[in-house]
């Protein structure tokens, strides 16, 4: 008789402390705490057609999660595409967690309060800067492009955009002193403070950027295009000059197993008379993520006309073991293309020993018919640098379109 009424009052305590999915509906705004800065985060939870679901919002960006459940008071949120989770739970009308992979999480506080609109209109700062650096990856400057995000003109975006792809947008306002942008979305977090300088300039900091040291590193200079060539300062690397290969009269070659274990190389039947397209990448590279749906739909408009793509994945050994990451990626892009698991990211120039500086998440090898490179591209400029990403699109497409109409060479020529 005690050992029911034990039960029985534990399963009163768990109805009481459970809430119904359509409890939580609606847009949670909070922070995530990372290296001691305060980033803002927002999640929409929806029931939709009876079914719990999730998004990250960053600005008018939606990140679907690949599942949403609420467990009593337990919320779990996966990202499998990113291998991440938001892990909350919700005590007093407040979501307390954390967000993160297995070994790396960040803590996380949300609620229901709406966060007041920006009214502060920043100074006259729009347009496009150079950011000068001096990268590991031998580059000399960024770009960097700042606009109102429309309706409201106190709220600003930001994009910047490296030699291996953009930041993706980041959204923010005007404190008086510094414009903070920042987004979060399911590939973790960014925060940057542009202060505007007497000169003309804006100081750049990566604010998340605690592993640097010292801290002033994490400083930059920002200028006006015009006034950087005044100046004599480099211009942004071309992403068709950062990376070459050693003998352009060789063919590329790989070898490598795809998730079923085949091992697919560039001789196979397959590639002979083919233009194709070699895109080093990994499911953990937000940048390879921008860059699968447009290989995805040159792969849909080509592929009858001689065009093969082959994605290189390079990932963690945790993950070359069981893929599952980069299972999910495929999943949710569509991808009907190649894709093969070449090793893990330290083997990069290792498993390409054709390549001379290779360095860049993602970086494409545009092959011709012959099986020879004819162009290397570092880098992918995604949506959310618009004017970068049409300019981009349409030169591959272009480039594309050049090498299937070249004639195929005889079959033991490309073998």
């Amino acid at each position: 008789m005690k050992l029911f009424a034990t039960f029985l009052f534990l399963h009163l305590a768990a109805v009481a402390q459970s809430v119904p999915p359509s409890s939580l509906i609606g847009i949670w705004t909070g922070t995530a705490t990372v290296h001691g800065q305060q980033v803002p985060l927002t999640l929409d939870l929806s029931n939709s057609s009876h079914t719990f679901s999730a998004s990250l919002l960053n600005g008018p960006e939606h990140s679907a999660a690949s599942s949403a459940t609420l467990t009593g008071t337990h919320l779990l949120v996966s990202f499998d595409y990113f291998a991440r989770t938001l892990d909350a739970t919700l005590t007093h009308g407040t979501l307390t967690g954390t967000f993160g992979t297995t070994t790396v999480r960040y803590p996380v506080v949300l609620s229901r309060a709406t966060p007041p609109a920006p009214t502060l209109i920043p100074p006259a700062i729009t347009g496009d800067w150079e950011i000068a650096v001096q990268s590991a990856k031998g580059e000399s400057a960024w770009q960097l492009h700042l606009e109102p995000a429309a309706p409201n003109p106190a709220l600003m975006r930001a994009v910047i955009q490296r030699i291996d792809g953009d930041t993706g947008s980041l959204y923010g306002s005007f404190n008086g002193k510094q414009l903070l942008v920042s987004h979060f979305t399911p590939a973790g977090p960014a925060l940057y403070s542009l202060q505007p300088q007497p000169d003309g300039t804006l100081l750049v900091s990566n604010l998340l950027r605690a592993d640097l040291n010292p801290p002033d590193q994490q400083k930059l200079i920002a200028r006006r295009p015009t006034q950087a060539r005044q100046q004599k300062l480099t211009e942004p690397t071309d992403p068709t000059r950062q990376t070459t290969v050693r003998d352009p009269s060789a063919r590329f070659a790989f070898r490598f197993p795809n998730l079923a274990g085949k091992i697919i190389a560039n001789t196979d039947p397959q590639f002979d008379g083919k233009v194709v397209i070699v895109a080093i990448g990994g499911s953990w590279c937000p940048n390879c993520h921008d860059e699968a749906p447009f290989l995805e739909s040159l792969y849909r408009q080509f592929q009858a006309r001689g065009l093969e793509i082959v994605s290189l994945s390079f990932e963690e050994a945790d993950q070359l073991k069981d893929p599952a990451r980069l299972r999910a990626f495929i999943a949710r892009y569509g991808i009907t293309y190649t894709v093969l698991l070449a090793g893990e990211t330290e083997q990069l120039n290792e498993k390409i020993p054709q390549a001379v500086n290779l360095n860049c998440w993602p970086t494409s090898f545009f092959l011709g018919r012959d099986g020879r490179v004819r162009e290397v591209h570092a880098g992918f400029a995604g949506p959310a640098n618009p004017a970068a990403h049409q300019a981009l699109t349409h030169e591959v497409t272009d480039l594309i379109e050049q090498l299937l109409a070249e004639p195929a060479p005889a079959l033991s020529a490309t073998r």
